[in-house]
């Protein structure tokens, strides 16, 4: 499992397995870290922002799994180390492909160059079928990039999680006149993700407006016509773990001559 060497070293230096987890987060730096690690030769074994990124239930070190931790970022150069289920599924969507007949009245050449999560995101927005799932023709492209968080706070249990400034990034934010649509999007078939990936834009975003947030998940299936949407929602906005799934569907664009 990826970084489990150093991640156990980390552990041990700072004897976090003796934290009483069920009362608060172990708080750890990024100072701390490179302390631990500084005698490791590879760049992955000691390099902060490769040791702390832990997208996916996989992706965490085997000290982590055995334990039931899972990391996340709550100030610049700080970590909070928590014990709980920091993951969501995404579930496999069973119902059948539904055939989606793009907006646009010509095709588009360029959408079929390259291969990235962005262009196949922009690319369902351009046939409108980001309007048609979210059932808002007026969405318009508004957000993209890294920003960063306002202070807010939150609960994993009974642990209390306070974030300050941390940098957030959303692969598309789509503002219409009664909603702020945020999306995720994955490439790769993802089982699980994060919800911080979710959540923390959620939040973010949730403070700058008084109209609904709406949190969708978006993939493209490899070597597929495919695209599926996921959308999520926070059913208490202080509770970490109060995602829900509210629909999903699969989709094949069609484009009309």
């Amino acid at each position: 499992m990826a970084n489990s060497k150093s991640w156990e070293k980390i552990f041990k230096d700072y004897k976090i397995i003796e934290h009483d987890f069920g009362k608060s987060p172990f708080i750890l730096s990024a100072t701390q870290i490179k302390r631990a690690c500084q005698k490791f030769k590879e760049t992955g074994e000691k390099e902060v922002r490769i040791l702390c990124k832990q997208d996916s239930r996989e992706d965490r070190p085997k000290i982590f799994q055995d334990n039931g931790l899972f990391l996340l970022p709550v100030k610049n150069g700080y970590y909070n180390i928590i014990k709980g289920e920091g993951y969501i599924d995404i579930p496999e969507i069973k119902d059948e492909i539904m055939v989606y007949v793009s907006k646009l009245d010509f095709k588009l050449d360029t959408a079929k160059v390259g291969d990235s999560e962005m262009q196949h995101l922009d690319y369902a927005y351009a046939a409108s079928l980001i309007r048609t799932f979210t059932n808002d023709p007026s969405l318009v492209l508004t957000i993209r990039g890294r920003k960063y968080t306002p202070d807010f706070s939150f609960y994993v249990g009974k642990q209390l999680i306070k974030v300050s400034s941390v940098q957030t990034e959303v692969d598309a934010g789509y503002e219409g006149k009664n909603q702020l649509v945020l999306i995720e999007a994955k490439n790769f078939n993802a089982s699980n993700v994060i919800i911080r990936q979710l959540y923390y834009p959620f939040r973010q975003w949730q403070s700058q407006t008084e109209k609904e947030v709406t949190t969708l998940f978006f993939d493209k299936e490899k070597g597929q016509n495919v695209y599926s949407i996921w959308q999520f929602e926070f059913t208490d906005h202080d509770n970490y773990n109060s995602i829900k799934l509210v629909k999903s569907g699969r989709f094949r664009i069609r484009e009309e001559k």
